[in-house]
């Protein structure tokens, strides 16, 4: 939980989230780091971390990988590694 510790004072309470079972959950991580703010984008950064490794325990069928050349937008800055994903994880899904 973000406590308001930044500039901008944002308080986020993450609710419960429940398992995935076996559903293929693919989680990409950002190479470069959050530059946007720099006064605690080492702070932000570290958050995104742990909430990226928790997001690993949704589903017996998880994993996380890292987006070379890409900064917070991986969508926009790896389209390529985002359809990747989504094929990846259809595919996983289809064949059980």
């Amino acid at each position: 939980m973000n406590k308001g510790q930044n500039p901008e004072k944002f308080l986020i309470a993450d609710a419960k989230v429940r398992s995935a079972g076996n559903i293929p959950v693919q989680i990409i991580k950002h190479e470069s780091q959050y530059a946007e703010v720099p006064d605690y984008g080492p702070a932000l950064e570290q958050m995104w971390t742990e909430g990226q490794h928790q997001w690993l325990a949704l589903s017996s069928r998880s994993s996380i990988s890292t987006a070379a050349r890409s900064g917070h937008y991986i969508h926009v800055d790896r389209p390529d590694i985002a359809v990747n994903a989504i094929q990846r994880v259809t595919t996983q899904a289809t064949h059980r």
